[in-house]
């Protein structure tokens, strides 16, 4: 193990504790311990030797995240942050004291939901029916038979499906966002037409999970909608790698 690095979760206020029923990344896991300075307190475990984006280590970080955000607000820190020693948390916390407070008041009692809109592939049908662009090329390509005709016709159907997918899950997007405080556009993501964060009072969750799966019934046959959460509140506080020193570079996921 590194002697005297540590591993940062995230930024609490310093009355916490630590879930003592989670632990962390590493191989055997890590416990994880409280570093405090005033009023603040990061939440660190001992980093393993050798710090790699494995799955296991992923779902540690968040589990943390989950359990320290289910008892009160919590800064997430993104996964792989390590700093050199404790007593650099130490001075970034007291450095950053007055933004962290005001970022642990704003996520106090709010956790973040994420929905990520695709195109319905089965939708083929309808969209022959309503796209004449598609309709001709269909037809072109029946007449006259070949590699360009097929590629064009595919790309028509791609883009058409796309559409309909975005417009359908722009009016779902709009009636969740007015359940949210706040909203945050995620990263661009493979065939996904939407892919937006909210920043939800605990108390609305039950109301935004059920408008979102109803709108997803709603348009089932036009967009697919896909509801995360709650998440660690990522999408809304400021990138800070540098609170606690450097950072590994997992690769990008999938989901998020």
């Amino acid at each position: 193990m590194a002697t005297g690095k540590v591993y940062v979760y995230g930024v609490v206020h310093a009355g916490r504790t630590p879930p003592a029923d989670r632990r962390g990344v590493g191989s055997p896991p890590a416990r994880p311990r409280m570093l405090r300075a005033g009023p603040l307190a990061a939440v660190v475990s001992t980093p393993p030797e050798r710090l790699l984006a494995r799955r296991r280590d992923l779902l540690a970080h968040q589990d943390v995240l989950l359990a320290l955000a289910a008892e009160g607000p919590v800064i997430p820190m993104r996964f792989g942050v390590v700093a050199p020693d404790a007593e650099a948390v130490r001075r970034r916390l007291r450095e950053d004291e007055a933004e962290h407070l005001a970022t642990l008041e704003r996520l106090d009692g709010r956790l973040e939901m994420n929905l990520k809109a695709f195109p319905v592939e089965e939708a083929m049908a309808d969209l022959v029916r309503e796209d004449r662009t598609v309709r001709r090329l269909r037809e072109a390509a029946r007449r006259r038979p070949g590699y360009e005709a097929s590629v064009r016709l595919g790309e028509a159907v791609a883009a058409g499906l796309r559409r309909r997918a975005a417009e359908a899950a722009a009016s779902a997007l709009r009636e969740l966002a007015s359940l949210a405080e706040a909203t945050a556009p995620g990263p661009e993501l493979p065939e996904c037409v939407g892919n937006v964060s909210f920043l939800v009072a605990a108390a609305r969750e039950p109301e935004f999970r059920a408008t979102a799966e109803r709108r997803a019934a709603e348009l089932g046959d036009r967009a697919e909608l896909r509801l995360s959460g709650p998440l660690p509140c990522f999408s809304f506080v400021t990138p800070r790698p540098e609170t606690a020193g450097t950072a590994a570079h997992p690769p990008a996921a999938g989901g998020r």
